[in-house]
């Protein structure tokens, strides 16, 4: 009877068990009919990433205002004590090499864009997109040529930027970015248009992808300051004695 007992216990449980499985398969099936609970799940995924670029910019608006009220209160001091005025004068220098206010000077304007789509049923893949370590190369090789300030589609490049393939688009400091892609650059122009057009050099080889490609020297051009936090988890400054 013992045995018999236990047998119908193991039968009962997987019972059970198969009652389970079928509910939730059941479940699962009904929430994925016609695809209701996926939509209303991306609806609400687009009015959080709205809401949360409008409070990004709300708070970029806020910084800008501190930061000019700040400047003000540095000049005005500045103006009254020369060794203010020196670490002002340093301040501006630092924040400039670091990405973290707007400059302008010399350079060049580069844009770099896909080619041209002969054929209409043609797959829709961006060349630019699936090859992004060829900006890697633009950015590097500017950077050998004395650039003293780099964006890319007026994303600007610091230390502590990321350029990495996301899906179907490129995430430059985490925002997505598509082509075509217009990456500006200060510093001596000829140089820089030099490195970049030498033979065999950086232009002829995003050719060899049948890119679009060209390149403006410019006496005035504007880039944009770094709009990220950059934050330090092991760096320390080393106190002076």
């Amino acid at each position: 009877m013992k045995k018999y007992a236990g047998i119908i216990g193991v039968g009962l449980i997987a019972m059970f068990i198969g009652i389970v499985l079928a509910m939730q398969i059941s479940n699962a099936s009904s929430s994925e009919q016609g695809g209701l609970v996926p939509i209303l799940k991306l609806k609400d995924y687009e009015v959080a990433l709205k809401q949360t670029r409008a409070e990004k910019e709300d708070a970029l608006e806020e910084l800008a205002e501190v930061e000019a009220r700040l400047s003000a209160i540095e000049k005005e001091t500045a103006a009254e004590d020369e060794i203010v005025k020196g670490l002002v004068s340093d301040t501006e220098r630092y924040k400039m090499i670091a990405g973290m206010t707007d400059v302008k000077g010399p350079g060049i304007v580069m844009t770099i864009n896909d080619p041209a789509v002969a054929d209409e049923y043609q797959e829709d893949i961006s060349v630019i997109t699936y090859n992004y370590e060829l900006l890697l190369s633009v950015v590097n090789k500017l950077k050998e040529a004395g650039a003293e300030a780099i964006s890319i589609n007026e994303n600007r490049i610091v230390q502590t930027t990321e350029i990495s393939l996301a899906g179907s688009h490129i995430n430059i400091n985490g925002t997505s970015t598509a082509p075509p892609y217009e990456i500006k650059a200060i510093g001596n122009p000829d140089t820089m248009h030099n490195a970049l057009t030498i033979r065999g050099g950086t232009v002829d080889i995003l050719k060899k992808y049948d890119l679009k490609v060209s390149i403006v020297k410019k006496q005035t051009v504007k880039i944009p300051r770094y709009s990220g936090v950059i934050n330090l988890k092991y760096a320390k400054p080393i106190p002076q004695e």
